[in-house]
C-alpha cells in the first residue's frame, strides 16, 4: 500500500473518527511531509465525500507538485548542468546515469570530475564514463574543483559536445564554503558555456535533513531542479513532495536502483499514483 493508501481506506468510509484522522496524521508525519504540508493534506481530505476518495486526493496531491518545467532545459551550442549535493546522496552516480540518458537521446556529451577532493569520486566517474563511451575530464588529486571545470567546459566546446555534466564537490562544511565553491565553479564555466541547470540530488531516505540541505543549497546556487535517489525501497521521497511544495523546484529525475538503467524521468501522474497505491 502506498504512502496515502490508509488515508485513502479511511476516506471511503461513510464516515471518518477524529482517532482515525489523528491517526492518518501520525503516519503522514512519519513520511516526512513535513507538519505543515500534512495539516493541509488533512484540511482539504476533509472536505472530500466518501465516493470521491481516490480522485479526490488524487487532485490534491496534483496541486503539491511544482508547476515547473520537468523537461532539461538545454542551448545550443553548448550547455552545461551542475549536478550538487552532499556526499553520498549519489551524486556521481546520478551524474553519469544523467549522461547515459542523455547520450541515448542523441546528445553529445562529456563529464567533468570536479569532486577533487574524493579520489574514490573522480575514480568512479571515469569507470561510469568508460562504461557509456564518455569523455571524462578529471585534474590532479586535490585539485581545485573550479579548475577542473573549466578545463572540462574547455574540452566540450573544443571538442563540439553539446552537453557538459560537472560533478561537483560534496566536501562542504558550512555555509560559506559552499557558496565559495560552488560560486566559482559556476563562474568559471559560465565564461565558456551557460550554466542551464543546477540539480540538486536527495536522498530520498534521509527525511527532514534533505529539506534542510535543499534550502541552503537553493539559496546559495539557485538550483533549477532535483534528482531524488533511491526511490526503489520502502522510502516513497515524502520529503520530495514536501520540497516541491515549500520551494518550488520540480523535481526532474529518480534513481530507483544501482545499475545504469535505474533512473527515470519523474513522472508526477505515476509517482502520485505511487503514493496511492504502493
Amino acid at each position: 500500500m502506498g504512502l496515502f493508501g490508509k488515508l485513502v481506506a479511511k476516506l471511503s468510509r461513510s464516515s471518518v473518527s477524529a482517532l482515525d484522522w489523528d491517526e492518518a496524521r501520525r503516519e503522514l508525519l512519519a513520511s516526512d511531509l513535513g507538519p505543515a504540508l500534512v495539516d493541509e493534506v488533512i484540511e482539504s481530505a476533509k472536505k472530500l465525500r466518501p465516493e470521491d476518495a481516490y480522485t479526490g486526493l488524487t487532485s490534491i496531491l496534483q496541486g503539491i507538485l511544482a508547476p515547473a518545467s520537468r523537461e532539461i532545459e538545454l542551448e545550443k551550442p553548448l550547455s552545461a548542468i551542475l549536478v550538487v549535493g552532499i556526499n553520498g546522496t549519489g551524486k556521481t552516480t546520478s551524474s553519469a546515469k544523467l549522461a547515459h540518458v542523455l547520450k541515448n537521446s542523441g546528445h553529445s556529451v562529456a563529464l567533468g570530475a570536479a569532486d577533487t577532493f574524493r579520489a574514490a569520486a573522480v575514480e568512479q566517474l571515469q569507470t561510469w564514463g568508460e562504461r557509456i563511451g564518455v569523455d571524462v575530464i578529471t585534474g590532479k588529486e586535490q585539485s581545485e574543483p573550479a579548475s577542473v571545470a573549466f578545463d572540462a567546459a574547455t574540452f566540450a566546446r573544443d571538442n563540439n559536445r553539446d552537453v557538459l555534466i560537472i560533478d561537483t564537490a560534496g566536501r562542504l562544511h558550512n555555509k560559506s564554503d559552499l557558496m565559495n565553491e560552488l560560486g566559482k565553479v559556476k563562474r568559471v564555466v559560465e565564461k565558456v558555456a551557460p550554466v542551464t541547470e543546477v540539480l540538486l540530488v536527495i536522498d530520498a531516505t534521509t527525511g527532514q535533513n534533505a529539506m534542510t540541505q535543499a534550502k541552503v543549497f537553493n539559496e546559495v546556487v539557485a538550483v533549477s531542479g532535483l534528482i531524488v535517489t533511491k526511490m526503489d525501497g520502502s522510502a516513497k521521497g515524502g520529503i520530495a513532495l514536501a520540497i516541491e511544495r515549500e520551494l518550488g523546484i520540480p523535481i526532474k529525475y529518480i534513481g530507483v536502483g544501482e545499475s545504469i538503467g535505474d533512473f527515470q524521468a519523474f513522472d508526477g501522474q505515476a509517482y502520485i499514483q505511487s503514493l496511492l497505491e504502493g
